[in-house]
């Protein structure tokens, strides 16, 4: 996926070989999608913006390596969905680790989203840690909240990704 610069690397670096599978411009937002939002079909994840065959090499890429599993979806005309494998489901630590270093470090305003837990509201940290209730293991039960960075005018996430 990303060139011969990580192939000799990969065979002695795991990260070299992780960054094989999701290190590829907008792949880590598709499965942050996929965790968080809810987001399952192909549709779902053209509102980040992806240009169509950009989207579609991504996700074929994603089943090939065991992250999503393409399943025909319900309704007619057929249309598939595409869910997060345990595999999948493995990289949301990642995630949350990564949007804390973002929140940190290139989120002048303060993070433009907060990460909840849904049974009590408390806030996740990047162990995915519950300050109330623990470790929380299920991406389903957690929030994604506005946060003081939120851009003005932004009612909803959902409008973010329009």
């Amino acid at each position: 996926m990303l060139g011969n610069t990580y192939e000799a690397m990969a065979k002695v670096c795991s990260a070299a070989r992780a960054l094989e599978l999701v290190g590829e411009r907008w792949s880590l937002l598709i499965i942050r999608d996929a965790l968080y939002a809810g987001a399952t079909r192909f549709n779902d994840f053209r509102r980040l913006g992806i240009a169509t065959n950009i989207l579609k090499a991504r996700l074929d890429g994603f089943v090939n390596a065991g992250i999503m599993e393409r399943r025909a979806g319900p309704g007619k005309p057929e249309r598939h969905e595409y869910l997060l494998t345990d595999k999948g489901r493995d990289l949301a630590p990642v995630i949350a680790t990564l949007t804390e270093w973002g929140d940190r470090w290139a989120a002048p305003d303060g993070p433009p989203v907060i990460y909840t837990h849904a049974v009590c509201d408390g806030a996740i940290s990047q162990q995915t840690m519950c300050p109330n209730c623990g470790p929380v293991h299920d991406p389903a039960d957690v929030v994604a909240r506005p946060g003081p960075g939120m851009p003005a005018g932004v009612t909803d996430l959902e409008s973010l990704n329009r």
